[in-house]
């Protein structure tokens, strides 16, 4: 109810309704505990959706997608209904759709130079909290890789020391209020 919120030097909380809602759509993404993808949409659909409503031209959308599957190893997934993927084969997908709306940087190990993703904040409640530990750990490797080699800022809520554990940062929650911190190193 009171404060400030700065992503990427800019204070949201004074923007206006305009501002914030293209904020939101260019500058970040969200990967929930339950997936939250479109049961009647297939993975691609699904993750081409981000890039639709931010107005990315049709042609480009394909290759954004595709190289991003790959990135994530679901590319297997693509054509199949949330109904007919794994736990974990739908957490990527989710994570995949969170980081397609940012094309401006372009990663050197891409094989075709494909430029992807890189919000500026990405938003998780409990990313793995429906996984298995198998699926949980590649879960946190993925969710590391945004924030190490695309650079985005995962903020991420979980009740598992394990999730945590992947972490540069943990902030302790207690009725409201932080009454601890750890930093990775310290």
């Amino acid at each position: 109810t009171s404060g400030h919120i700065i992503v990427g030097g800019r204070d949201i909380t004074g923007m206006s309704r305009r501002q914030l809602a293209k904020f939101r759509r260019d500058d970040l993404g969200f990967i929930f505990q339950d997936s939250n993808l479109l049961d009647t949409l297939t993975g691609f659909e699904n993750i081409s959706l981000a890039l639709t409503i931010k107005g990315e031209p049709a042609r480009a959308i394909p290759g954004k997608v595709n190289a991003m599957a790959a990135r994530l190893g679901i590319d297997g997934v693509l054509q199949k209904y949330p109904y007919q993927m794994s736990g974990g084969q739908k957490q990527r997908v989710a994570a995949a759709r969170a980081t397609v709306t940012r094309p401006h940087l372009v990663l050197a190990d891409e094989p075709t130079g494909a430029m992807v993703t890189d919000p500026k904040l990405i938003l998780a409640d409990e990313p793995t909290g429906a996984l298995d530990s198998r699926a949980a750990t590649v879960m946190l490797e993925i969710t590391e890789m945004m924030n190490t080699q695309m650079g985005a800022t995962i903020m991420m809520v979980t009740h598992d020391a394990f999730a945590a554990s992947y972490t540069g940062r943990v902030l302790f929650i207690k009725d409201g209020a932080v009454f601890n911190e750890l930093r990775r190193g310290d």
